[in-house]
């Protein structure tokens, strides 16, 4: 047989030989039950794509490791709408998660006071309207802890006068001089000749210029009587508010934002119709006061942090961030 001959025959029983052990292959696979076992793995790695999904949740039925007990948290009054319209929410999807708001015994509510509950074990987590003080970093590791801060959303700073003061707005430099007390008079505003009256909250404000009050509702109803005053607080908690007047702010004078989705809604309007905040203009930073709002964890490893770190998470889904963008702040996802 020529050597020619001779390969070919050999090709030809191994193409032979090969075919029969595919076949074998597929009846044993068929009818051992391997072609499951395969269906399985194959299954098995979409449901592994499903679970790194699901590591970015899009509700709060998704979030994993949400603790069961009683959670005591408090902090700013910025956080009043969450607490009002969200933690309703959470609760009813999560009912072991018992949240719990707890006032500080002889202040009035904001974020030291919340963060200094914390230090103090009195809360498993602080609501705060800004970053942690270099003072209150210095005594956690006074107390041997270590805190983190977790942003959940943008919130503004607005600035509300009486609704007859008739101004266009305020700089950036005429808002800062305002409440530092160089600018006394809204003559020097543009506005009528008044001394100025601010209003501050007691914890948060101090210095013999300001009127104090204990909460933002108190100084908005003083504001409401004294054309001459002038409050600032969060966007939320301000720019709907009937008796008053939220300022337009801006780097320029020529270029001032308004905190309010136009037209403003005039006091006689007012409580049919409300002014919106201008979630719009915090986003792309065309309001220039913006900050975020923070969940303030206690880094133990304990149920401190388990509990503060899920209502983080429940809060940054997709549906916790729809609800803050209704409840009025800006989103960071």
């Amino acid at each position: 047989m020529s050597k020619k001959n001779e390969t070919t025959l050999l090709l030809l029983a191994f193409v032979i030989t090969i075919g029969l052990v595919g076949s074998g292959f597929w009846w044993f696979a068929k009818y051992s039950g391997i072609a499951t076992s395969l269906l399985k793995t194959s299954n098995n790695t979409s449901t592994g794509s499903t679970h790194s999904q699901l590591s970015n949740p899009q509700t709060f039925a998704q979030v994993q490791n949400v603790p069961r007990g009683l959670i005591s948290y408090g902090g700013s009054t910025t956080w009043a709408p969450i607490r009002k319209e969200i933690d309703p929410v959470i609760q009813s999807v999560w009912p072991q998660f018992q949240l719990r708001y707890t006032n500080p015994e002889k202040e009035a509510p904001s974020s030291a006071t919340g963060i200094s509950m914390l230090l103090k074990s009195q809360l498993e987590f602080a609501q705060s309207s800004r970053p942690l003080a270099n003072n209150e970093y210095e005594e956690a590791q006074k107390r041997g802890l270590k805190l983190r801060e977790i942003p959940v959303a943008i919130d503004g700073l607005v600035a509300v006068v009486h609704p007859s003061l008739d101004i266009p707005g305020l700089t950036v430099d005429q808002y800062d001089n305002i409440f530092a007390g160089k600018i006394t008079n809204w003559r020097e505003v543009g506005g009528p000749d008044l001394k100025i009256q601010l209003y501050g909250k007691q914890g948060r404000d101090s210095g013999d210029r300001f009127k104090l009050t204990l909460t933002t509702t108190e100084a908005i109803r003083k504001v409401a009587t004294d054309p001459a005053g002038i409050y600032w607080s969060s966007a939320t908690l301000l720019v709907p508010q009937c008796g008053v007047k939220p300022l337009p702010i801006g780097r320029q004078s020529s270029k001032l934002t308004p905190p309010y989705k136009l037209p403003l809604v005039s006091a006689s309007e007012c409580p049919g119709k409300r002014n919106q905040v201008n979630n719009d203009a915090f986003r792309n930073g065309e309001y220039p006061f913006s900050r975020r709002l923070v969940v303030v964890v206690k880094e133990n490893g304990q149920f401190e942090q388990q509990a503060g770190e899920a209502y983080a998470n429940l809060l940054l889904t997709n549906q916790g961030q729809e609800l803050l963008d209704k409840a009025g702040f800006v989103r960071l996802r």
